[in-house]
C-alpha cells in the first residue's frame, strides 16, 4: 500500500461522500419522519478518516448550487442525471451544519465542481511541498495523482499513488484525462469516441501516449494491432470535435478562485454544544454520547428537554453507613412527597438476584446509597442487612409514601423475595417514556437520560468491567458503587420530573399510564414470581425424539444431495443447491450470493424435496435448542418452576412480550409445538384453565369501522370467516366450502395487517389478479372497512400517530417519509396498530380486573400463571373449575365496551395443550 506522510492536507469530496452515504444502509429517519441516513453516513466516514490520519488541516468540498462552466461548454453535460431526491436534498443543510460544528472547513464555489476546487487547492499545496490526500470515490480525480498527491477511497480502503493508478487503470496519471475522454461517460453524458472502451483506450495510450500525439500520427494506428486498429483512424477524423470536447469536459480545472488560504483550512476545535443539539435533533444517540463525554467537566449535563436547556444540577451523593445516617434518610424519605427508589443486586434474573443495596433520591442531585452486601476484600463495615430492611419495611410497604422507579417490576420482585411487599408505587419512568412515545427511543435509563436530560450516566461496564471477568455488584468497591447507585436514583427522579409534564398534556395518555400500565406492574410481578410448572422428563423425552427425527432428516438429505454436508451451513447449502443440483436462484444476498433464507426455501420446496427437508430440520432444531433442551435448565431451584420475564415497554403497539423463556413464540400449528405445551402442567389438585379472546382484532375492526356487514355478522353470532366467504364468493352462507372459508380467513386477517394483493396471492398460492379480485370484492361488500382504512391513513399523516380506543398512541415516524416503501410500511402499521393496540389494552385491563378479583377472594383457588397474546392461563383448583372459569370469562368479556360482543372462550385440562 502507498505510504502517506504524516499529517497530510486532507481534501474530502463531500459530494461523493453524500451520494455514497445516501445509497448505503442504514436508511435512517428520526421520529419526525425526516431522512437522516446520509448525514449519519457522511459524519461516520469523516470521523473514521480523521481518526486514521489526525490532520491539522483539511477541507470538505461540495458542489455548489447552479450551473458550472461545463454546462456552458456543453448543454447536454449531465443532462441525463435525475434531479436530487427530495429526501437527500433535505439532509444537506443539517450535514453542512454538522461538518462546520465538527471544526472542519467547508467549501462550495459557484460555477465550478467540487473536483475543480479540490484540484486547485491540491495544486497550491504541492507548490509549497505539502502532501495532499484526497478522499473520493471519483475516478476522474486520478488525473491529479503525483508524488505529492494521493487518493484514498474509504469505502474500499484503496489508496492510489502513481503506481496504484498505473496498476488500476494501466495508464499513468498524466494519461487519465485522455483515457476518460476516449471512453466517454454515459452517466455524465460525455460523448467520447464511438466504440472505444477501456481496453481500446489503454491500447491507444500505451501505443501513442496521448490524444494529441495520436492526431499527429494517425498513420501509425494500424500498427498498434488491437481489434479495430485498422479502421479507427477514420473515427478520430470524423469525431475530432466530440473527442476534443470530451477532453475539455474531463479536465479538472486547477485555477479556481478559492478564497481560503491553506492556513484557513486548519481544523478547529469542535463546537460541542452545537453538535449536541444537532445530534439530538437528528437522534444520533451514539454520536450524542461521544459529544457528551468530550465536553469539559460537568457541562455534559447541559442539554435540552424538549426546547429549552435543562439547568445544570449540582449533585450531593451520600453513602449510608451508620444508624444515624439511616435514621436521617428515613426521616427525609418520610417527609418527601415522592422519592425515587432503586435496588442494586447480583443478577438481572429476579429469582436469583441477591440484594446488595438500595438507593434513594428526594430532590434533583440529592441522593444516597445504602450498601448492605458488598463483600470484597477490604470492604468497609456496613449496616446489618436483616435489621436494616426491617427498619425500612414500614416505609417501603406504605401506600402513603409515594415512590418512583425505573422498571420497578424488577425491584418489586427482588424486595418480595426479602419479605417486603413494595407499595405506594406512583410512577415508573420506563413506562412514562413508553406511553409518551413508544417508538421514539429505547426506554432504558441510559438512553432516556441522554434523550431528555442530555446526561451520560456511568455505565455498569465502566465500574464492573466486561466479559468473563465482569464483577457482580457486591464485588465493586463502595466508592464507585455508591456514585453509580445514587446516580440511578437521582436520574430516575429527574426523568420523572421531565416526563410527567409531557404525559399531563394529554388526558388520554395519562389514562393509559395511570389506569393500564402502572396498575399492571404488580400484576405482572406476581405472575412472574408464581411461575409455571413443567414436566422436565417429558421434555427430555421429546428432545430425544426430536434428535432422532433430525438425524433421520439428515440421512434423507444426504441421500438426495449424494454426499454428507452440514444442513445448518449456508455456504454448504448454496454449493449443494445451486452448484451441484442446479436449483434456480430466486433471490440473492446483499453480497450477491444465492440466498437460502426461509422464504426462498419455502418457494423451492414447492418443486424440490431437499428444501422441504431443510425447513423441517430448521424447525425441529430450533424447537429442541430453544425449548425441549433449554426449558428444563431454566427451572428455578427454590420454586421448581420456570419464571419468564414480561416486558411492557418493548412492542410499539402496547403488546406484552416475554423472554427467558419466550412463552409467546411456542408454535401451536405444528404437532411438535403442541407437544411442548403438553409439558406445561398443572400441579396436583389443580387444572390448567386457558381463556382466549375469540377473533378479538376482527371484532375491534368491526367496532372501529362501523361497517354494517361486519357488525351484523358478529351480532348474529355467525362464523365471521364463513360470512366473509359468502360475501366474497357470492355464495349462500350454508354452502361455503372449507377452501372458500380458508381463503376468506386469509383475506380477513391479511387486510388487518395491511396485506397487499401480492402478499395475499403468495399466501394462497393464486394469481395476483385473483387475489386483487378478492380484495376488491371484500371492500365492495364491506365499504365501512375501506373507509376506515382510508380515513386512518389520512389522519395518521396529519397527526403523525394513531390511537387505540383507550387513547394509547402509536407514533409513525415514517408516515410522511418520501421513500415510498417506508411510507407504505407506516401506512400498514397505521391500519393495524389501533386494532392490535386495542387488543393489548383490553387484555391488560382484563389482567388487572382478574388480579383484583383474585386478591379480593383472598384464597388459593386460582393463580394467573401466563399471558400469551390474547390468552390468559391459570391454575385452578379442581373442585372450583366451573365457577372460577365462568367468572374468568365474564371478567375478560367485561374488559371493553365494544359495539360487538367480546367473546372469551375457556378450555380446561391437565396441561396447557389440553386447555388451549
Amino acid at each position: 500500500m502507498a505510504q502517506i506522510p504524516n499529517n497530510p492536507l486532507i481534501l474530502v469530496d463531500g459530494s461523493s461522500y453524500l451520494y455514497r452515504a445516501y445509497h448505503s444502509p442504514p436508511h435512517l429517519t428520526n421520529s419526525k419522519g425526516e431522512a437522516t441516513g446520509a448525514v449519519y453516513g457522511v459524519i461516520n466516514m469523516l470521523k473514521s478518516l480523521v481518526k486514521q490520519y489526525n490532520p491539522s488541516h483539511m477541507a470538505v468540498v461540495f458542489d455548489a448550487k447552479g450551473k458550472t462552466f461545463r454546462d456552458d461548454m456543453y448543454q447536454e453535460y449531465k443532462a441525463h442525471r435525475p434531479p436530487m431526491p427530495d429526501d437527500l436534498r433535505s439532509q444537506i443543510e443539517p450535514l453542512h451544519n454538522a461538518i462546520k460544528a465538527m471544526g472542519f472547513p467547508l467549501i462550495a464555489i459557484g460555477g465550478v465542481e467540487a473536483d475543480d476546487v479540490i484540484g486547485t487547492i491540491a495544486k497550491q499545496a504541492c507548490a509549497i511541498g505539502r502532501h495532499c490526500l484526497i478522499s473520493t470515490g471519483d475516478k476522474d480525480m486520478a488525473q491529479l495523482v503525483s508524488d505529492n498527491i494521493t487518493l484514498i477511497n474509504t469505502m474500499t480502503d484503496t489508496v492510489l499513488d502513481r503506481e496504484g493508478v498505473i496498476n488500476k487503470f494501466n495508464v499513468t496519471p498524466e494519461q487519465i484525462i485522455d483515457f476518460l475522454a476516449l471512453m466517454g461517460d454515459k452517466a455524465d453524458n460525455i460523448p467520447g469516441l464511438p466504440g472505444v472502451g477501456e481496453k481500446t483506450a489503454v491500447a491507444l495510450l500505451n501505443g501513442l501516449d496521448s490524444i494529441d500525439n495520436i492526431y499527429q500520427n494517425l498513420e501509425k494506428l494500424p500498427e498498434l494491432n488491437f481489434r479495430g486498429s485498422k479502421t479507427i483512424a477514420k473515427k478520430f477524423t470524423d469525431f475530432e470535435q466530440e473527442l476534443r470536447l470530451s477532453q475539455a469536459l474531463t479536465t479538472i480545472k486547477l485555477d479556481c478562485e478559492v478564497q481560503q488560504s491553506l492556513d484557513d483550512l486548519a481544523v478547529k476545535p469542535a463546537d460541542h454544544d452545537t453538535l449536541i443539539e444537532l445530534y439530538k435533533e437528528l437522534e444520533f444517540r451514539r454520536f450524542l454520547q461521544e459529544q457528551l463525554r468530550l465536553k469539559d467537566g460537568g457541562d455534559s449535563e447541559a442539554t435540552v428537554q424538549e426546547e429549552k436547556p435543562a439547568a445544570k444540577v449540582e449533585t450531593n451523593y451520600q453513602t449510608i453507613l451508620t444508624e444515624e445516617e439511616l435514621d436521617s434518610w428515613i426521616a427525609k424519605l418520610e417527609a418527601a412527597e415522592l422519592f425515587a427508589l432503586d435496588t442494586e443486586t447480583t443478577s438481572l434474573n429476579y429469582m436469583q438476584a441477591e440484594l446488595v443495596g438500595l438507593s434513594f433520591a428526594t430532590a434533583p442531585g440529592e441522593a444516597a446509597y445504602l450498601p448492605l452486601g458488598h463483600d470484597y476484600l477490604g470492604a468497609p463495615e456496613q449496616l446489618d442487612k436483616t435489621a436494616t430492611l426491617a427498619k425500612l419495611k414500614p416505609l417501603l410497604e406504605s401506600n402513603d409514601h409515594k415512590k418512583v422507579g425505573q422498571n420497578l417490576k424488577y425491584d418489586i420482585n427482588v424486595l418480595a423475595r426479602q419479605g417486603i411487599n413494595l407499595a405506594g408505587v406512583a410512577f415508573d419512568t420506563m413506562l412514562e417514556s413508553y406511553v409518551v412515545n413508544s417508538t421514539a427511543s429505547r426506554h432504558n435509563m441510559d438512553d432516556l437520560a441522554l434523550k431528555y436530560l442530555g446526561h451520560k450516566c456511568v455505565s455498569f461496564e465502566e465500574i464492573a468491567g466486561k466479559g468473563a471477568k465482569q464483577k457482580t455488584f457486591n464485588e465493586i468497591e463502595l466508592e464507585q458503587a455508591s456514585h453509580y447507585a445514587a446516580e440511578d436514583a437521582d436520574i430516575t427522579l429527574r426523568l420523572h420530573q421531565t416526563l410527567q409534564p409531557l404525559l399531563a398534556k394529554h388526558e388520554q395518555l395519562q389514562h393509559v399510564f395511570n389506569d393500564l400500565e402502572l396498575p399492571l406492574v404488580p400484576v405482572l410481578a406476581q405472575v412472574e414470581r408464581q411461575g409455571v410448572l413443567i414436566d422436565s422428563m417429558m421434555l427430555a423425552q421429546q428432545s430425544d425424539e426430536i434428535a432422532a427425527a433430525v438425524a433421520d432428516i439428515e440421512e434423507k438429505a444426504y441421500e438426495i444431495a449424494g454426499e454428507k454436508f452440514n444442513l445448518s451451513s449456508t455456504k454448504q447449502l448454496q454449493a449443494i443447491f445451486f452448484e451441484k443440483l442446479g436449483y434456480p436462484i430466486i433471490k440473492k444476498t446483499p453480497k450477491g450470493a444465492p440466498s437460502t433464507a426461509e422464504e426462498v426455501l419455502h418457494e423451492l420446496a414447492l418443486d424440490y424435496p431437499l428444501p422441504k427437508l431443510i425447513l423441517e430440520h430448521r424447525s425441529l432444531s430450533k424447537l429442541k435448542s430453544t425449548y425441549t433442551d433449554k426449558l428444563p435448565l431454566m427451572v428455578d431451584g427454590h420454586t421448581g418452576r420456570v419464571h419468564t420475564s414480561y416486558h411492557q415497554a418493548v412492542a410499539a403497539t402496547g403488546r406484552l412480550s416475554s423472554s427467558d423463556p419466550n412463552l409467546q413464540n411456542i408454535p401451536i400449528r405444528s404437532e411438535q409445538g403442541r407437544r411442548i405445551r403438553q409439558a406445561f402442567i398443572a400441579p396436583a389438585g389443580y387444572k390448567i384453565v386457558a381463556v382466549d379472546y375469540s377473533q378479538v382484532e376482527l371484532r375491534i375492526m368491526a367496532h372501529l369501522s362501523q361497517d354494517k356487514g361486519l357488525l351484523t355478522a358478529f351480532a348474529e353470532g355467525k362464523d365471521i370467516h364463513r360470512a366473509t366467504a359468502a360475501e366474497v364468493f357470492n355464495s349462500d352462507f350454508e354452502h361455503v366450502t372449507s377452501e372458500q372459508r380458508r381463503r376468506a380467513k386469509a383475506v380477513n386477517f391479511g387486510l388487518i395487517y395491511g396485506m397487499s394483493a401480492f402478499g395475499l396471492a403468495k399466501q394462497l398460492d393464486i394469481p395476483r389478479n385473483e387475489a386483487q379480485q378478492y380484495i376488491d370484492t371484500y371492500f365492495d361488500r364491506y365499504p365501512g372497512v375501506l373507509k376506515y382504512m382510508d380515513d386512518t391513513r389520512t389522519q395518521a399523516a396529519e397527526d403523525g400517530y394513531v390511537q387505540t380506543l383507550e387513547g394509547r398512541r402509536l407514533h409513525l415516524p415514517d408516515i410522511k417519509a418520501r421513500n415510498g416503501m417506508r411510507r407504505q410500511a407506516a401506512e400498514r402499521a397505521a391500519i393495524n396498530a389501533p386494532m392490535q393496540g386495542t387488543a393489548a389494552d383490553i387484555i391488560k385491563k382484563a389482567m388487572i380486573s382478574i388480579n383484583d378479583w383474585i386478591n379480593n377472594q383472598n384464597n388459593d383457588e386460582v393463580k394467573m400463571i401466563m399471558q400469551v397474546h390474547d390468552e390468559l392461563v391459570f391454575e385452578v383448583k379442581e373442585d372450583c373449575v366451573d365457577h372460577v372459569t365462568a367468572t374468568l370469562c365474564q371478567l375478560m368479556e367485561q374488559a371493553a365496551n365494544l359495539d360487538v360482543t367480546l367473546v372469551a372462550e375457556a378450555g380446561v385440562g391437565d396441561n396447557w395443550d389440553e386447555a388451549h
